[in-house]
C-alpha cells in the first residue's frame, strides 16, 4: 500500500495538474501552458547537510524553581541550582553559562572549589558531581553515587581537597575531590553522640571546620545536637543538646563563638569556654506578651554571623517573624549593632549568602553584599550603605515579571532600531539602586566578530510587551509597551464582556512587527488588535476604534446597508462587513432576550490622551459579541506598511482593514471566500434552534454560571503556560489526550481533519444540558493559544471519542470530497505580497494569501491606488478570485522566491515620524520599497515560486500557472507546529519543528531534506506555543516559565560558538592570608593547621566500603562539542581548547616559578646582609 501511495504521490508531483483547484481551474491546469516547467527552472541550490548542526547556544532568564546557591569570592562567580537539575553560572554581563545534569535530579547544594575553576554539585539522587569550569562549556569530570545513604549537607574547607558529606543517617563521610573516592575515615553518628543517648540525633544539617583549628569539625544534627569532633583524636571535644531543632550554624571568625538558628524563631550564641548553656538567646522578632511569655515565631532558616573592622558585626538571617500577623511577606533581617533592618521580599526566600572580601574563615570577614535567591527573583543588597539599597541587576531576570504568553524573534534587524528603542526605554528605568558596580563580576567576555542586530519580543499575560536586545548571545531589555493603557478600566460590577477573562483580559496572544516601517500590531485574548506607530516625540492623540462583526452561520449574516461605502467585489457571494465606530451598542441592543450583542469585550478610551515617545496606539480593532456569543480568538494576523492594510482571521472568517483610511474593507466567512469554487461537498446544515429556549435557560442559571466554564478554560490555558510547579499528573493527562484542532500562537496545530468549530452544540437540553452546552464548540470564548494535546474540548461532543481514537491516523488529505462534520474552517495564516491572483495575470499585483485549517490556500488580489493622495481618499478594491491550492493539514506558513531561488521580501514603507512638525515647502510623502518577483528573471521569464507549508507537507508552486513543482510529506505520524522560510549561509531553506520534537530543514525549492534531528520531546506545551525560527540559523523557545532557550541549527554558528561564549575561569592569584602578628600567634590566636592527607589518606584511614558509593568517570568531551567531536572540525577544536588550557597552566607555572625565584633572591640578600652585620660581633654582643 505504501508503494502504491508513493507512486500516486510521484504522479501528483510530476504532473502540472498536481494542484487541485476549482472546477474551472482544473481543466486549465491539465493543459500545457507556456509557464516554465521544473526542467526549465534550473536553480543552483548551495545548501547541503554539512551546513546544518543543531545545538543549544545560551539560556536567558531566571532559573526556574531554584534550590541552591554558591559564590566564589576570588573568581566572583555565582552558581544557582534548580529543581530540574540545571545549574546556571553567572559572572559579569555576557558571562552566563547553563549546565544540566543528565539525571534531571534536583540540585541540593553547590560548593565552589574556590579559585580552582571547579564546582561540586550534590543532587537529590544522592550523587556528587565535579564540574570543570576551565572551559567555556563546563563538563563533569567525576561523579560519586551513594547507594545506602542519602546526602543532606556538604562542606568543603578553603584550599582543601577533602569534602565532608553529611547524610540522613547522621554519619559524616569524607571524599577526595581529586580522585572522587571515599576515604575510609567515617564519623558515625553513634560515636559522635554519647552512648547514654537513647534517641537518634537526626540528619546532619551542618558541617564546618573551626576557624581556630582545622582539626576540629563542628557537626550539627537536626534534633538540636551539636558536636565538635576532633579529627586527630577521633573523639568528641564537646556535645551540646538543645531543645529546639537546628537549621543553620555560623562561626565567629576567631573560632571562640558560633551562632545557631532554631525552629522556634530564636538565635543562640554559644561560647566554647562553657557549652553547658548558650551564652545568649534572642528572639529578634518575638515580643514579650502580657503573661511574660515570648510569642511564638516562625523558624529562622539560616543565619550568617560576619565581622567587620570598622563597625559592629553583621547578623543576617531569614524568617523568624511572629505568627500573629497572617499574610506577611517573606523577610530578610539585617542586625547591625543595635539597628535592625527588615527587608520585605516579593517572593519566598530560597537561599541567601553574605559576600565577603576574604575567602579565609579565620580573618575579619568584611561583608559588602548579600545575595538573596528568591523563588522568582535574584537580588543583591549593598551592605556598605546604611539604607541597604539593591544593586541593579544586569541579567534579564525579569522575563517572567508577568507570565510570557508569546514570543517573536527577529535577526539581522536594521542597525538603528536598537539604539532608538534603548534611548526611549532608558527614560522609564527605575531609580534608587546602589551606585556601586555589580559585585558578581567574574569571567571574561568580548564581543565576537559574528554578531548582528537581533531583537526578541515577548508578550505577557498582563498585556505588556517587552523588546529585548539579543545581539551577540546576550539579552538586555530595551523597551516596554503596556497595551492595557489603551483601554478604560472597568468599574466593579460593570456588565461588560471582560468578565470572561477577568484575570488577564489584556493578555497578548500574537504580535506582528515590521522593523523597517516600525509598525507594530498586537493581538489580545479579548479578541482585539492594537496597531502602534513609533514616534520620537510625545503627542496628544485620540485612538480610533473599529468594531468588526465576524459570524459564521448564514442566518447571522447581516446584509449591508445602502448608506455604507461598500467596496466593489468581483466575485458573487461576497458581502460587505458591518462595522461600527467609537460608540458600541448597549448590551441588550438587538436582542430582546437580553443577550449581549454588538458589544466589544473591552472599552477603548474615547478621549484625547497624552502618549509618551515610543510606540503610540493609533487604531484598535475589536470583534463583537453576536447574539449572546462571544467573539472567537484571532488565529492569524499580517500587516503590510506599503499597502497600508491589516488582515486577520479566526474560526469564523477573514477581515481586512485599511488602517490608513480607518475602514474595514472585507469581512467574510471562510465559506464565502470560495464563492463557487468550494472544493468540498458540504452537507447542508440544519437550521439553528430557536434562541428563545437558550435565553430561557440562561435566565434560569444566570450569566455567571453560563460563563463559568469559559473562565475555567482561560485559567487552565494560562496555568499550563505559566505554572511554575511541574505537575506530573497534569503532564500525563495532557499526554493521554489526543492532539486535535487548536491554534498555537495563532497557527492551527491539528493533525486531524477537525477544524475549530464555533457553531451551536447540537445536544438536547436535558438534565445534563447545561454542562454539555458549556463543553460544546460554541462556548470557548477567547480560548488561549494552547497546544495540540489540550484540545479535544473544542470538538463537538458527539465526535470527541472518535477524534480521540483517530487523531494521528486521520489525514486531512486533499482527496477528501465530503465532510460529514461541522466544517467551520479557521483562517490559520495570512500574508500580503506581490503575486499573481489569477492564472491569466501578466504582472504581479498586491495579493493576500490565506491559508485555512482544511489545507486550502486562497489568493485574494487587491487593487490599491498608487498615488499618495488617491491612497488616502480612494477605496481599496478587494475581490476573492477563487484561485485555490490544496495541501494536507492546516496551512502554517507562506514564503515567496524568485526564479533564481532568492527570497522575496514583503514590500514596506520606510519609517517616518508622524509627529514631526511639517515643512510647508517639503510636504511629507510615503516612501515605499517594493521587491518585485520579476525584477531578476530575464532568463526565466515572468513568475515566481510560492512555498506553502502545512502540518503534514510542503509544496512549491509556480506562479501564475499554479502548477506544483515540488512536494514533500514532512511527517506521517506527527504534525508540524512551526514552520518558516529562513535565510541560512546566504541561501534559503524551510525550517520545521514537529510535535514529536524533531527539528528539520528542507532545501528550497526542491524540498530536499537537509537535517532531521530529534531535538526534544514535546512534553511541555509551553514549547509549542513559543517556539519560533529566525534568519541566520537560529531559533528560540520558552524552556521553562522563566527562561528562554536559544538554539542554532547552523554549522557555521556552532563552529563559532566557542568564540562567542564567555570565559568562566580567569587565572587570579589567591590572596595571601593576613599576618596576625607575634602576640596573637604567641597566645594561640593563629589557626592550627592539620595534614588532612595524613588523616584521611588510604595509608592511615584505609579504603571505604565499595558498596557504600560508586565512582562514575565523567565525560571526556564537552557538551557543546558532542556532535562535532566525531568530525575533523571537532577534533581540531578540542585540540585547540586543550592547547589553550595547557598554555594557561604553563603560564601559571611560569608565574609561580618567577615568584619563587624572586623570593629566593630576596631571602639570599637578607641572609647575606645579616651575615655581614653579625660577622665581627663577639658572642656577648648578641
Amino acid at each position: 500500500m505504501k508503494k502504491f501511495r508513493r507512486v500516486l504521490d510521484g504522479l501528483t508531483t510530476s504532473s502540472p495538474g498536481g494542484t487541485i483547484g476549482s472546477p474551472s481551474c482544473g481543466s486549465a491546469a491539465g493543459t500545457p501552458t507556456a509557464a516554465p516547467t521544473p526542467k526549465e527552472i534550473d536553480i543552483q541550490e548551495t545548501l547541503v547537510s554539512e551546513n546544518f548542526q543543531l545545538c543549544k547556544t545560551v539560556r536567558h532568564g531566571f532559573p526556574c524553581q531554584p534550590t541552591a546557591l554558591a559564590f566564589d569570592p576570588v573568581q566572583r562567580l555565582l552558581a544557582v541550582g534548580s529543581r530540574s537539575g540545571g545549574v546556571r553560572i553567572l559572572g559579569r554581563p555576557g558571562v552566563d553559562c547553563f549546565c544540566q545534569h543528565e539525571s534531571g535530579a534536583a540540585v541540593l547544594q553547590l560548593q565552589f572549589l574556590i579559585n580552582e575553576g571547579a564546582l561540586v554539585t550534590a543532587c537529590a539522587d544522592d550523587t556528587l558531581h565535579l564540574w570543570n569550569l576551565r572551559q567555556r562549556r563546563p563538563a563533569i569530570l567525576h561523579s560519586l553515587k551513594f547507594n545506602r545513604e542519602r546526602i543532606t549537607f556538604c562542606h568543603l574547607p578553603f584550599q582543601s581537597k577533602w569534602l565532608y558529606v553529611g547524610t540522613e543517617r547522621g554519619n559524616t563521610h569524607i571524599v577526595n575531590i581529586e580522585s572522587f573516592i571515599l576515604s575510609g575515615y567515617v564519623i558515625m553518628w553513634n560515636k559522635a553522640i554519647e552512648l547514654s543517648t537513647k534517641t537518634h540525633p537526626g540528619p546532619v544539617v551542618h558541617l564546618s571546620d573551626s576557624p581556630k583549628d582545622e582539626g576540629k569539625l563542628l557537626i550539627g544534627f537536626e534534633s538540636g545536637t551539636i558536636v565538635q569532633w576532633d579529627l586527630r583524636g577521633k573523639k568528641a571535644d564537646f556535645r551540646i543538646y538543645y531543645d529546639e531543632a537546628i537549621h543553620s550554624v555560623s562561626w565567629h571568625h576567631e573560632g571562640k563563638q558560633f551562632m545557631c538558628s532554631h525552629s522556634d524563631g530564636s538565635l543562640t550564641l554559644w561560647n566554647l569556654r562553657n557549652t553547658t548553656k548558650p551564652f545568649q538567646v534572642t528572639f529578634p522578632h518575638g515580643k514579650i506578651q502580657k503573661d511574660a511569655r515570648k510569642e511564638s515565631c516562625k523558624p529562622i532558616l539560616k543565619v550568617e554571623y560576619k565581622t567587620s573592622r570598622s563597625s559592629e558585626p553583621f547578623i543576617v538571617f531569614s524568617g523568624g517573624l511572629s505568627y500573629d500577623k497572617a499574610g506577611r511577606r517573606p523577610t530578610l533581617t539585617i542586625m547591625h549593632g543595635k539597628a535592625i533592618t527588615v527587608l520585605e521580599m516579593d517572593y519566598p526566600i530560597v537561599e541567601f549568602m553574605v559576600l565577603c572580601e576574604t575567602p579565609y574563615n579565620n580573618e575579619v570577614q568584611e561583608p559588602y553584599a548579600v545575595v538573596v535567591l528568591l523563588e522568582k527573583d535574584l537580588i543583591v543588597v549593598d551592605l556598605t550603605q546604611s539604607n541597604f539599597p539593591v544593586f541593579e541587576n544586569p541579567y534579564p531576570m525579569d522575563i517572567h515579571e508577568s507570565p510570557v504568553t508569546c514570543t517573536a524573534y527577529f535577526a539581522d534587524c536594521p542597525p538603528d532600531i536598537i539604539p532608538i528603542l534603548y534611548s526611549i526605554g532608558a527614560k522609564h528605568k527605575k531609580t534608587g539602586y546602589s551606585q556601586k558596580e555589580w559585585p558578581i563580576s567574574g569571567g571574561t567576555w568580548t564581543l565576537g566578530s559574528h554578531t548582528y542586530p537581533e531583537i526578541i519580543i515577548t508578550g505577557h499575560a498582563d498585556g505588556s510587551i517587552k523588546f529585548w536586545d539579543a545581539s551577540a548571545i546576550t539579552l538586555q531589555m530595551l523597551y516596554k509597551v503596556k497595551t492595557s493603557k489603551v483601554f478604560d478600566k472597568s468599574k466593579p460590577g460593570e456588565d461588560r464582556a471582560a468578565e470572561l477573562v477577568e484575570e488577564d483580559p489584556f493578555a497578548v496572544q500574537m504580535v506582528s512587527w515590521c522593523p523597517q516601517s516600525r509598525i507594530f500590531c498586537v493581538v489580545g485574548i479579548s479578541a482585539h488588535i492594537i496597531l502602534y506607530r513609533f514616534s520620537k516625540y510625545d503627542a496628544n492623540t485620540q485612538i480610533v476604534s473599529l468594531q468588526v462583526r465576524l459570524q459564521c452561520e448564514h442566518e447571522d449574516v447581516v446584509s449591508p446597508s445602502e448608506s455604507e461605502n461598500n467596496p466593489c467585489f468581483s466575485e458573487p457571494g461576497s458581502h460587505s462587513p458591518q462595522h461600527h465606530h467609537q460608540h458600541p451598542a448597549s448590551p441588550s441592543s438587538g436582542t430582546p432576550e437580553g443577550l449581549k450583542d454588538s458589544i466589544p469585550c473591552l472599552k477603548v478610551k474615547d478621549r484625547v490622551v497624552r502618549v509618551p515617545p515610543g510606540y503610540q496606539a493609533e487604531l484598535v480593532i475589536q470583534l463583537l459579541w453576536v447574539d449572546g456569543e462571544p467573539p472567537q480568538q484571532i488565529t492569524s494576523l499580517d500587516i503590510n506598511s506599503a499597502y497600508g492594510l491589516l488582515a486577520f482571521g479566526n474560526c469564523n472568517g477573514l477581515a481586512v482593514v485599511d488602517y490608513l483610511q480607518k475602514t474595514i474593507l472585507l469581512c467574510m466567512s471562510t465559506l464565502d471566500l470560495y464563492g463557487a469554487a468550494d472544493p468540498y461537498q458540504r452537507l447542508t446544515r440544519s437550521p439553528r434552534r430557536n434562541r428563545q429556549s437558550v435565553a430561557e435557560n440562561l435566565c434560569m442559571r444566570g450569566l455567571s454560571n453560563f460563563y463559568s466554564d469559559s473562565k475555567k478554560r482561560i485559567r487552565t490555558s494560562y496555568q499550563s503556560l505559566t505554572e511554575l510547579s511541574d505537575n506530573q499528573q497534569s503532564i500525563e493527562m495532557e499526554r493521554s489526550k489526543s492532539p486535535t484542532s487548536d491554534h498555537v500562537n495563532g497557527h492551527c496545530t491539528s493533525p486531524t481533519s477537525q477544524p475549530c468549530s464555533v457553531g451551536k452544540p447540537r445536544v438536547p437540553m436535558g438534565p445534563e444540558g447545561p454542562r454539555l452546552t458549556r463543553r460544546g464548540p460554541g462556548r470557548p470564548p477567547f480560548r488561549k493559544a494552547q497546544s495540540a494535546a489540550c484540545m479535544e474540548i473544542s470538538l463537538p461532543v458527539s465526535h470527541t471519542e472518535e477524534s480521540r481514537e483517530n487523531s494521528f491516523s486521520r489525514s486531512r488529505s486533499s482527496s477528501v470530497s465530503s465532510i460529514d462534520r461541522d466544517t467551520k474552517e479557521a483562517v490559520t495564516t495570512v500574508q500580503f505580497g506581490e503575486s499573481y491572483g489569477r492564472k491569466t495575470d501578466a504582472l504581479p499585483t498586491p495579493c493576500l494569501w490565506v491559508g485555512t485549517s482544511l489545507g486550502v490556500v486562497l489568493l485574494i488580489p487587491m487593487s490599491i491606488p498608487t498615488d499618495q493622495e488617491e491612497r488616502m481618499d480612494e477605496p481599496v478594491t478587494i475581490g476573492p478570485s477563487g484561485a485555490l491550492l490544496m495541501l494536507k493539514g492546516s496551512v502554517l506558513r507562506f514564503g515567496f522566491l524568485d526564479c533564481t531561488g532568492a527570497l522575496i521580501q514583503s514590500p514596506y514603507e520606510v519609517w517616518r515620524d508622524h509627529n514631526t512638525p511639517e515643512d510647508p515647502d517639503r510636504p511629507r510623502r510615503r516612501k515605499l520599497v517594493h521587491f518585485s518577483p520579476s525584477s531578476s528573471q530575464d532568463a526565466c521569464g515572468e513568475g515566481h515560486l510560492a512555498v506553502v507549508c502545512s502540518e503534514r507537507q510542503a509544496k512549491v508552486f509556480l506562479m501564475p500557472s499554479q502548477s506544483c513543482l515540488f512536494v514533500h510529506n514532512i511527517t506521517e505520524s506527527s504534525f508540524v507546529l512551526r514552520a518558516d522560510v529562513v535565510s541560512v549561509c546566504n541561501s534559503v531553506c524551510l525550517a520545521c519543528f514537529c510535535a514529536n520534537g524533531h527539528v528539520m530543514t528542507l532545501s528550497l525549492p526542491s524540498l530536499r531534506p537537509l537535517m532531521d534531528v530529534n531535538y526534544l520531546p514535546l512534553t511541555d506545551m509551553r514549547i509549542a506555543r513559543t517556539f519560533c525560527f529566525t534568519n541566520g540559523g537560529q531559533a528560540l523557545y520558552l524552556s521553562s516559565p522563566t527562561e528562554i532557550q536559544r538554539i542554532t541549527y547552523s554549522q557555521e554558528m556552532c563552529d563559532n560558538l566557542q568564540e562567542m561564549l564567555g570565559e568562566l575561569f580567569t587565572p587570579i592569584e589567591t590572596p595571601e592570608a593576613q599576618n596576625r602578628g607575634f602576640l596573637k600567634g604567641f597566645f594561640g590566636g593563629n589557626a592550627n593547621t592539620v595534614d588532612r592527607e595524613e588523616l584521611f589518606g588510604e595509608a592511615a584511614a584505609g579504603k571505604a566500603s565499595r558498596s557504600l558509593a560508586q565512582h562514575i568517570p565523567g565525560q571526556a568531551g564537552m557538551e557543546g562539542m558532542k556532535v562535532a567531536a566525531s568530525g575533523a572540525v571537532g577534533e581540531i577544536a578540542r585540540a585547540r581548547i586543550a592547547l589553550d588550557e595547557r598554555g594557561q597552566r604553563l603560564g601559571e607555572l611560569e608565574e609561580r616559578t618567577a615568584l619563587m625565584m624572586t623570593s629566593a633572591e630576596t631571602f639570599s640578600k637578607h641572609a647575606h646582609e645579616l651575615m655581614l652585620k653579625c660577622k665581627d660581633k663577639k658572642w656577648y654582643q648578641f
